[in-house]
């Protein structure tokens, strides 16, 4: 394998408005083509918007969701990979022959599609189905996967994506900034954001905070670190309906390491380079080869029900308060 260089990007969506957030990939997959880059990667719904969609009728979700490979949207992202010849990752909603709703985060070259991913553990609104299969596929001879948001909270999504074969695993969000039960997380006033330019110290302060990175790097740097593999952190930056999100989009070596990261206040994107070298100097190469499944087979197996638990759709909390 070549080196690969890759792209993460933050940007402000507008709900509902993809043809306004597709002239934004558009824009920022030519300047990271300018750059170098082989690879973009947007964050989750970075086409059709994300939070809103907790509103929206079954009918509602039909009308913005698009059959994959032949939506708008494909057609689009494919003539934007041809003409700056760069790949590019995107998320939206899905709705496939019968009709049935997914949220899917596609990755489409020059030629059209080349993978397309249904996220396991969707919540945003109850007419979603949850996927059913892992993804793995090559760019330029990198085994690469993905996981949408919530499924890297599961370990095991991460670990099991990894030993099928994925050396980069891109991790589309829309996160942070949110209600938990854990200490100092919660939502960020939409004010702040609103006069960033005059004071961006406090939002910073917010944005880099427990309601924010800090959170995050309790935990994405171990999901490199523990399966010896590329991550692709991408989020949106700005107001998603009536939440603020923080962006901080970055891609983390299979050290555990930062390479890249979105510090902007606004839209930005992120660029580092991938070695194969690392992918086997990194500990969790020789952890991978240390397993003993015979030991947790059938624990990992054991039947189990599913629960999935999100604080802050709870309609009593108030995005504002």
């Amino acid at each position: 394998m070549e080196p690969l260089r890759i792209a993460t990007a933050q940007f402000e969506h507008f709900n509902g408005q993809k043809a306004h957030n597709l002239a934004i990939i558009r824009r920022m997959a030519a300047q990271a083509a300018q750059k170098g880059a082989d690879v973009i990667a947007f964050h989750e719904c970075s086409i059709p918007g994300y939070t809103h969609a907790r509103h929206l009728s079954r009918e509602q979700m039909l009308d913005i969701a698009e059959r994959i490979p032949d939506g708008e949207s494909i057609q689009t992202l494919t003539d934007i990979a041809r003409e700056h010849q760069i790949v590019i990752l995107a998320g939206l909603f899905e709705k496939d022959e019968q009709d049935r709703l997914f949220k899917a985060q596609v990755c489409v070259g020059e030629n059209g599609l080349i993978a397309k991913y249904r996220k396991l553990h969707p919540f945003i609104n109850p007419h979603l189905l949850p996927g059913d299969q892992y993804v793995v596929f090559e760019i330029k001879g990198w085994k690469c996967g993905i996981l949408i948001c919530y499924d890297n909270n599961v370990i095991e999504n991460v670990r099991a994506t990894t030993l099928l074969g994925a050396d980069i695993i891109f991790m589309p969000h829309v996160t942070m900034c949110t209600p938990s039960t854990r200490p100092g997380a919660g939502f960020v006033d939409p004010a702040l954001w609103e006069n960033r330019e005059q004071d961006p110290t406090s939002l910073r302060i917010e944005f880099d905070g427990m309601k924010g990175r800090a959170w995050l790097m309790k935990w994405l740097p171990a999901r490199a670190y523990d399966n010896g593999i590329y991550v692709v952190f991408s989020n949106p930056i700005g107001m998603d309906d009536d939440q603020l999100k923080n962006g901080c989009s970055m891609i983390l070596d299979p050290f555990g390491d930062v390479l890249a990261e979105c510090r902007n206040l606004g839209n930005d994107m992120a660029i580092a380079t991938c070695t194969p070298e690392k992918l086997t100097m990194a500990g969790g190469y020789r952890y991978k080869k240390a397993r003993r499944p015979d030991l947790y087979r059938d624990i990992i197996g054991q039947e189990h029900q599913p629960e999935q638990k999100v604080v802050w759709l709870n309609p009593e909390i108030d995005p504002s308060a």
